[in-house]
C-alpha cells in the first residue's frame, strides 16, 4: 500500500530527442544528450545562414496526485463497507484458538468380534 501512495504521488520528467522523426533517447529524471547532430550558432563561427535544425527535443512532464484522502468522512458508504469488511477479515485470519481442537479425543474404538483379515486370507497349499 506504501508503494501505491509513494509511485501515485510522485511526478517526473521523461526528456525526448527526436532526429528528424525517429526517437533516438529517452531520459527520465536529467536530460537528453542529443544525437550529435545538432546546428552550431551561427554568432559562433560567423555565419549569417541559417540552416532549418533537423533534431527537436519535447519533454513529458507526468504530474503525481497533490491531494490525498486521508480521512474516513468523505468516503461514500460502499467504500466505508469495503474497508470495514476488508479489515475484519484480514485480522480474523491470524487469530490464534487457546484451547486444543480434538474432535476424535472422546472417540472410543470399537470392539473386535472377530478378526476379520483372517476370514478374507486364502493360503495356498
Amino acid at each position: 500500500m506504501a508503494f501505491v501512495v509513494l509511485f501515485s504521488t510522485m511526478s517526473f520528467t521523461a526528456y525526448m530527442h527526436y532526429c528528424g522523426d525517429t526517437l533516438v533517447e529517452i531520459v527520465v529524471f536529467k536530460k537528453a544528450k542529443g544525437c550529435g547532430m545538432e546546428m552550431q550558432n551561427p554568432s559562433a563561427n560567423g555565419c549569417t545562414i541559417t540552416k532549418k535544425n533537423c533534431c527537436d527535443d519535447k519533454q513529458m512532464i507526468i504530474d503525481g496526485q497533490d491531494e490525498l484522502q486521508l480521512s474516513l468522512d468523505k468516503l461514500i458508504i460502499e467504500q466505508q463497507q469495503f474497508i470495514i469488511s476488508f479489515v475484519y477479515t484480514y485480522i480474523s485470519l491470524f487469530k490464534e484458538y487457546d484451547e486444543d481442537i480434538n474432535s476424535y479425543r472422546e472417540y472410543k474404538p470399537p470392539l473386535i468380534v472377530r478378526q476379520i483379515y483372517k476370514l478374507d486370507e486364502i493360503y495356498l497349499i
